[in-house]
């Protein structure tokens, strides 16, 4: 098992940074790769960034490019540092984990709440 503890959200104004961190504790191990999701009002869950844990390699939805970054230390917490943002960013923002194999589980954080206002 894997727990996800978000944190970093908040209310900002356009133009604004913000940076969220997650914390994983439990089957560290066990973790292929970690990314953020965000999901505004009336809208489905979309991934915002990806990592792979181990080489690092990471990947962005055409929308965030240029502007968020996700990284990660060596204490198991993934990074999401956010810049320009813009009031189409607000949702929330959720922490996932996913293990290796064929047969992958996918954890979850709580979620974070990130409003930009114009």
């Amino acid at each position: 098992q894997v727990q996800l503890v978000e944190s970093g959200g908040g209310l900002v104004q356009t133009g604004d940074s913000l940076r969220l961190s997650c914390a994983a504790s439990g089957s560290i191990v066990s973790i292929m790769a970690m990314g953020w999701y965000r999901q505004a009002p009336g809208k489905s869950r979309e991934v915002v960034a990806s990592i792979i844990t181990r080489e690092g390699f990471t990947n962005y939805a055409d929308s965030v490019k240029g502007r968020f970054s996700i990284s990660r230390d060596n204490a198991n917490t993934v990074y999401l540092q956010m810049s320009s943002l813009k009031p189409e960013d607000t949702a929330v923002y959720y922490c996932n984990a996913r293990s290796w194999g064929p047969n992958a589980r996918y954890y979850w954080g709580q979620g974070t709440q990130v409003t930009v206002s114009s």
